[in-house]
């Protein structure tokens, strides 16, 4: 069974950090393109075309980042192909960086759209807060 899990969420303050992890089981993570995708507050009913993309890595090596104007210089995206993961790097949060989180994989992977990804897992909540 394909499936990705992605977990790491909670609450912090401003300026904190989190570190968010995405397993896949079923298949091979490294021969994909991975991305990070949030779903802002208040529209946890809204589908797929809805989530904002964050972060994107490419398959194999992930030589190839991509991150979306308001995360860059704060977050990082990596991946460990011998443990099926990739992990997205949150340092100095801001309360606008709340929202569910969707890992997914996929043939295509952009910052401006989600349209490429193919498989997706469970979100993971994010809220700063003071």
């Amino acid at each position: 069974q394909l499936q990705l899990v992605g977990s790491g969420g909670g609450l912090v303050q401003p300026g904190e950090s989190l570190k968010l992890s995405c397993v896949a089981s079923g298949f091979s993570l490294k021969d994909y393109q991975v991305g990070w995708f949030r779903q802002a507050p208040g529209k946890e009913r809204a589908g797929v075309r809805e989530r904002d993309g964050i972060s994107c890595i490419s398959s194999n090596s992930g030589s190839n980042r991509n991150y979306a104007d308001s995360v860059k210089g704060r977050f990082t995206i990596s991946r460990d192909n011998a443990a099926n993961t990739v992990y997205l790097q949150m340092d100095k949060l801001e309360p606008e960086d709340s929202g569910v989180y969707y890992c997914a994989a996929g043939p295509r992977c952009t910052v401006r759209s989600s349209s490429g990804m193919a498989y997706w897992g469970k979100g993971t909540t994010v809220t700063v807060s003071s």
